[in-house]
């Protein structure tokens, strides 16, 4: 059997971060994720002393944990085991090979109860560009090209955590929508963002003229909104999860309930019928 190629091409997918960071990166959605990670950690209502942020843009991260180290999101994540409290994975964990590592060495790095959060983009990022390009080409040329990356499904992402080993896992995604005044401005904001096209199996040739114009008319008309302007999808999936502790709430055993669920709400329970053989 062969092995296949990586999803990303992690050479590419640097040389598009430093890219963006030299020409002064756009990184409006992290400031809105790093806003939401001050909600979240606010309600959790503890003192954190020891955190880390995998991220490759700390900008915006900083403002909210300024203490925190700072790891890039590389195959081994430099970060020791039980060091820290909190770990947050920002905006980097839909590129990677091997998101199941990533969250395990994230919990390795955890202290018992310590916590861990992370922040991607989901399944329903860019899906009217993905719409757009996938229709616009297979009607230039008869075929498709990896042009987008593929994104996780809450409900697949959710299950990562307790792969991971981690305790209370909850998932929950925040649908982000931005207007431009043309789609080139999205494809542009993409490029800011160090977010173009790094699959290893993406196309080593620019995009032909007719199939941008074909796509850019395309989505034009599909989804533009009354002023004019035209919409994107940005799907922010949340993974929470911590790390084992005795403390922590379980699940009672299956039978274990002191009281019938009827008499807690003052009912009857109804005999059960007997299903009929077919």
């Amino acid at each position: 059997m062969t092995t296949p190629p990586p999803l990303t091409d992690r050479a590419a997918l640097m040389r598009n971060r430093h890219r963006a960071a030299a020409a002064g990166p756009a990184l409006f959605l992290h400031e809105d994720a790093a806003a939401e990670l001050e909600e979240r950690l606010n309600e959790v209502n503890r003192r954190f002393t020891n955190p880390a942020l995998v991220t490759n843009f700390p900008g915006p991260w900083r403002e909210v944990l300024p203490d925190a180290k700072v790891v890039a999101d590389d195959e081994v994540l430099d970060l020791v085991p039980g060091a820290h409290d909190l770990v947050v994975h920002a905006m980097c964990l839909h590129w990677s090979n091997d998101p199941v590592g990533q969250l395990v060495q994230c919990a390795r790095a955890l202290r018992p109860d310590g916590l861990f959060l992370a922040v991607m983009f989901g399944g329903q990022t860019l899906a009217e560009l993905r719409a757009a390009l996938a229709e616009a080409e297979a009607a230039v040329t008869g075929g498709l090209s990896p042009r987008v990356l593929p994104m996780g499904e809450i409900r697949d992402l959710g299950g990562l955590l307790q792969r991971a080993g981690l305790a209370l896992p909850v998932a929950d995604s925040v649908l982000r929508k931005v207007s431009y005044a043309d789609p080139l401005r999205l494809l542009a904001d993409l490029r800011a963002m160090g977010e173009a096209n790094a699959l290893t199996q993406r196309p080593r040739h620019f995009m032909r003229r007719a199939v941008l114009a074909e796509a850019l008319n395309r989505y034009v008309q599909a989804f533009s909104d009354p002023d004019g302007r035209v919409r994107a999808s940005f799907d922010m999936v949340w993974l929470t999860g911590w790390k084992p502790h005795e403390s922590q709430q379980k699940p009672l055993r299956p039978g274990s309930a002191i009281q019938r669920l009827a008499d807690a709400l003052n009912t009857c329970a109804l005999p059960q019928k007997d299903t009929p053989e077919s």
